[in-house]
């Protein structure tokens, strides 16, 4: 019973920065992915996962051992001027995420006929509210309520009743794409599940969560926890759509579109769970993305960054979350305003950042200036390394693939 109490006690970042992976871009991702590919691809989604473990694991562990976010120890380790170039880069990548998370939301309401300047309006206003009213713990547990939604696409893949055989064989044994689409649906599914934002807002609140070295066994669970559901909900929205959708011959753009091609194939209650499941999700990496960003804000000023800060004196943590909530929100309440390039252009930047995000949690975990007793090993450096150079790899991939789709002939 001490264990799981134990356990219980350290709940949460794992389970919520994996969760968050689960966002309207990823559910597009993975809806794409299963509807113009099938059962193809559906190995990238656990090899994510295990990166996922990995670089979480690595960021989880550089909080405990530091007590700061990603931006802090930078800033601490290598100069003020380099925090500042991570803080940059970090909210123009973020603000087209935080974008796409109110899209989400307005796409979800829709769905049962509520317009977006209703919906995304009192969402960020219901958001905002929470967060900087609410303390630590009682932030958390909403987000660990909300986070449960997700669990309704595991229902949804099920109800697509796909041919389980090829699922595990498509799943376990890996398949080069066929052609330029197909990789650049690989380098997009890397990128949606290891999300730079991510491995900054675990770390970040990891540190906020007071967990340090002494209690990181079972945070390490609750990491694996969190990434394991991570990848499983993404395999099953994959498969509900490559099992109706794929074989439908339909074509997909967005999570909402999933939602309603669903009906005639599978049902009304399919599309009812795949469209509560995107409103779970985009209420969720609304709250969680741009908390991730005003960690990093506040700790590129050296400012404190806490949940638990007093909100009745000026805080540029809770500034800084308003101000990213309210901005997106406006922008995707705006009428036929094109919301595509902004997030398009979003994905790229974190594209571009993810490997040089995860390069610096390599070096940082293995400084021992910085770690002290706790560095890497020998093993996890050589994991660390392989894992950077996959996704190389695919960001190559992805860039070269863009390239032969862009170029006459």
């Amino acid at each position: 019973m001490g264990a799981f109490a134990a356990f219980l006690a350290v709940l949460g970042p794992g389970l919520l920065a994996g969760l968050s992976d689960d966002d309207p871009a990823g559910i597009t991702t993975y809806s794409v992915l299963g509807t113009d590919h099938g059962y193809l691809l559906l190995w990238i989604i656990p090899a994510s996962t295990v990166l996922l473990v990995q670089f979480h694991m690595m960021a989880m562990r550089i909080g405990a051992a530091t007590g700061k976010g990603f931006v802090g120890v930078i800033r601490d380790r290598w100069g003020h001027r380099w925090g500042y170039a991570a803080v940059v880069g970090l909210v123009f990548a973020n603000f087209g995420t935080i974008c796409a998370e109110y899209a989400g939301i307005s796409a979800a309401c829709s769905l049962v006929g509520i317009p977006p300047w209703i919906s995304t309006p009192l969402a960020a206003v219901l958001i905002c509210l929470v967060v900087v009213l609410g303390s630590f713990h009682r932030v958390e547990r909403v987000l660990l309520v909300i986070s449960a939604t997700l669990g309704l696409y595991l229902v949804d893949g099920i109800l697509a009743k796909p041919d389980w055989s090829q699922v595990f064989h498509h799943a376990l044994v890996p398949h080069l794409p066929r052609d330029a689409i197909g990789w650049i649906a690989v380098a997009a599914t890397l990128g949606t599940t290891l999300a730079p934002w991510g491995l900054a807002f675990i770390q970040s609140y990891a540190v906020d969560k007071k967990i340090t070295l002494a209690n990181l066994r079972w945070e390490r669970v609750d990491v694996v926890i969190g990434s394991l559901l991570t990848g499983l909900i993404g395999i099953a929205i994959a498969v509900a759509c490559a099992a109706t959708l794929h074989r439908a011959g339909v074509h997909i753009n967005e999570a909402s579109d999933a939602a309603a091609a669903l009906r005639p194939l599978a049902g009304s209650f399919a599309t009812v769970l795949f469209g509560v499941g995107l409103l779970g999700a985009a209420l969720l990496a609304a709250a969680i993305v741009p908390l991730a960003t005003a960690y990093s804000i506040a700790e590129g000023v050296g400012s404190p960054a806490s949940l638990d800060l007093d909100a009745r004196h000026f805080r540029i943590f809770y500034v800084a979350f308003v101000v990213l909530t309210a901005a997106a929100a406006s922008i995707v309440s705006l009428p036929d305003l094109p919301l595509v390039p902004l997030i398009y252009s979003s994905q790229v930047v974190n594209a571009v950042m993810l490997p040089l995000h995860v390069i610096a949690l390599q070096l940082l975990a293995r400084d021992p200036q910085i770690m002290g007793d706790a560095r890497s090993g020998g093993g996890s450096v050589i994991a660390g390394w392989t894992s950077i150079v996959l996704i190389l790899g695919c960001i190559a991939a992805l860039a070269w693939s863009w390239i032969g789709t862009v170029t006459p002939g």
